[in-house]
């Protein structure tokens, strides 16, 4: 039961991410993202984000949610490998939801990926709490 709610929570994590690319797609991510980016490496010297074009980012984006799907059901059969590789995403989709949401309100303004970002991060903390209860004793 516990392999059936780790696999569930990281099923839910990939599709709340499918829907976060499209809310970034669809509210003009990149436009805003890129050149904070660039204001960033000017101010720094150095900054360790890429930039990115759209047909690159957008199928970057849609290979790895594709990918993570594909490993849903050794999630969901208990494979023991599959817990660090929850946390790393589960850490990662808990930044992002962050940056998001503590974004719009340092700025005062609603950023592109907000409207979601409420998801990524229950759905990350969800995951990460599946996570530590798996005990993973297969494959």
């Amino acid at each position: 039961m516990q392999a059936k709610r780790f696999g569930l929570a990281s099923l839910g994590l990939c599709i709340v991410l499918a829907l976060h690319v499209v809310d970034e797609a669809l509210t003009d991510f990149l436009p805003f993202y890129n050149p904070m980016v660039e204001r960033l490496r000017e101010r720094f010297g150095f900054w360790p984000m890429p930039t990115f074009e759209f047909v690159p980012w957008i199928t970057g984006l849609t290979v790895a949610v594709v990918v993570l799907l594909a490993l849903t059901p050794f999630a969901l059969r208990g494979a023991r490998w599959m817990r660090p590789l929850a946390y790393v995403f589960g850490v990662i989709m808990l930044l992002n939801g962050l940056g998001h949401s503590l974004g719009s309100l340092y700025l005062g303004r609603l950023l592109p990926g907000v409207y979601t970002s409420p998801l990524l991060l229950v759905g990350s903390i969800y995951l990460l709490a599946k996570a530590v209860q798996f005990p993973a004793s297969r494959e």
